[in-house]
């Protein structure tokens, strides 16, 4: 069994020209993609008024999502940070519009204009530090922060991830909540190590009825209900998290921050390029009254 593609090189790198063509040609991948993005729009419960409205698909890759979107009447914009990837949709003229850009920087997009957004196995690369300046959980909080202003109010946005393992989960769901996001994830066939599927659906907006999260399908296809998946952890259908905010400022104690936190601090300032002075045995040192 080959490594899961995001431990083997960055998405730019790993989805080269071959890579891409042969991801899209595959009739499995495209049946998979398929089902994924149907499921997505489904959990997304956009209104059945038969107005189409404009979605984003975060790491939409060739267009293959892409296409469902556009099949069930929605105009959609996708962003992917693999060149080759973009050309092949442009290639199979893919009606959304493409955006060439890395999640993990944000989306760049106007705050509230976007209806509901999907992403299909795109956010734990975000989990992933492929450069040394790469810090997987502020980059998950640059991806959701953006995510959140350019979603209308009250809009969803649904992620199916592949976490590696339970910390990546709570860090991806963790991250979200932090932003304002409301919601939790949903988990179709639970007991099924092959159709095991994780979605990710948060709201814009606080947490009200209307925002509830949805259940899970079972083995039988259909819609499990609570009690039917208690349990430990692993086999719950539906994880619902809510919203909390981080904390505002750290606490300052009568002793002061001292001089592992200046340290600290400067180091950080450091990686971001700023002009620190050097570390000497008199940093953090307190100045006496008079010179």
């Amino acid at each position: 069994m080959s490594s899961r593609p995001e431990l083997q090189a960055p998405p730019e790198i790993f989805y080269d020209d071959v890579e891409a063509r042969k991801y899209t040609s595959s009739s499995r991948i495209i049946e998979i993609q398929a089902n994924l993005s149907e499921r997505a729009l489904e959990l997304l419960a956009l209104p059945d008024d038969g107005v189409p409205r404009l979605l984003l698909d975060i790491g939409c890759g060739s267009g293959l999502s892409g296409e469902t979107l556009s099949e069930n009447g929605h105009q959609w914009v996708g962003l992917d940070i693999s060149q080759s990837m973009l050309d092949i949709a442009l290639e199979r003229e893919v009606e959304g519009d493409l955006l060439l850009g890395d999640m993990g920087q944000g989306l760049g997009l106007r705050p509230g204009v976007i209806d509901g957004a999907i992403s299909i196995s795109a956010v734990q690369w975000l989990c992933n530090a492929d450069k040394s300046c790469h810090v997987p959980k502020l980059r998950l909080k640059a991806f959701f922060g953006s995510l959140y202003r350019c979603l209308a109010r009250g809009g969803r946005a649904v992620l199916q991830v592949y976490p590696e393992n339970i910390q990546q989960r709570e860090l991806i769901l963790r991250s979200a909540m932090h932003v304002g996001f409301s919601g939790g994830v949903v988990v179709d066939y639970p007991h099924s190590s092959k159709k095991r599927k994780e979605y990710l659906v948060l709201t814009c907006g606080p947490p009200s009825v209307s925002t509830s999260v949805p259940t899970g399908k079972g083995e039988d296809g259909e819609s499990s209900s609570d009690d039917e998946s208690s349990g430990d952890e692993e086999n719950q259908t539906v994880c619902i998290s809510d919203r909390h905010r981080p904390k505002k400022k750290q606490k300052i104690t009568k002793k002061g921050r001292g001089r592992d936190w200046v340290l600290k601090k400067k180091e950080q300032r450091r990686r971001r390029g700023d002009d620190v002075p050097p570390d000497t045995k008199y940093t953090a040192r307190k100045r006496k009254a008079r010179f």
